[in-house]
């Protein structure tokens, strides 16, 4: 069995992409973190064999279970830093009998959906797959087996994740392949570059063209 998950946190205002909200406001940046997540959402409906929308804080459970709909798990995230929090969803995967995991973060509403689905390929032949980003650390994660200790010493939110996690690897003697780079969204910037990106997509994709629609409004 193959299971993807990806991670979100609830979009209040204040919370939320924080380095957004610094130049948007913090209820433009919100409003524009509840469309990524319910793009992905919308994106990843048939991926895999089972699909969970991770999400924090567990309080928000009626907006993430109208946001899954008949497509997806919601279920809340543990308590714990960002690396706990991940080796809980892999663990849960493994004992309910999954083969191959693969997770994503809410920051990249347009990663390729071929992407995720050469993940679940590579996994059939190595421990792990890791998608790094531009800034140093990854949009995807996925495993073959549980490799809780990949998650463990890592300083999440810094430009040394990747580096720091390949170490663990090679540390605990794991194999591992890697997806081609792509990019997290944080900053203004970054913004503007998946705005430009898609301008160039067709109108009638409704899950790109409302995303489009929300960031136009606010830059």
């Amino acid at each position: 069995m193959n299971c993807f998950g990806i991670f979100a946190k609830y979009w209040q205002p204040g919370q939320v992409k924080t380095r957004l909200a610094a130049s948007l406001g913090n209820e433009a940046a919100s409003d524009i973190y509840r469309w990524f997540v319910s793009t992905l959402v919308q994106r990843f409906g048939t991926c895999a064999d089972r699909r969970t929308l991770c999400f924090s804080p567990p309080a928000h459970a009626k907006a993430f279970g109208v946001l899954a709909g008949e497509d997806w798990i919601a279920a809340p995230q543990t308590s714990g830093n960002l690396g706990r929090r991940m080796a809980a969803f892999f663990d849960s995967c493994f004992q309910d009998g999954a083969a191959r995991v693969v997770l994503i973060g809410s920051d990249s509403p347009t990663l390729p959906t071929e992407f995720v689905e050469l993940a679940f390929r590579l996994l059939r032949e190595t421990d792990v797959v890791l998608g790094p980003t531009d800034d140093g650390g990854y949009y995807l994660v996925g495993a073959s087996r549980n490799v809780a200790g990949i998650f463990e010493d890592i300083g999440w939110s810094t430009e040394s994740v990747w580096e720091q996690t390949v170490a663990k690897l090679a540390e605990l003697q794991l194999t591992y392949e890697s997806l081609p780079q792509w990019y997290d969204v944080d900053e203004v910037s970054d913004l503007e570059r998946l705005r430009d990106e898609l301008s160039r997509f067709p109108s009638e994709d409704s899950a790109f063209s409302d995303l489009f629609a929300a960031i136009d409004r606010v830059i």
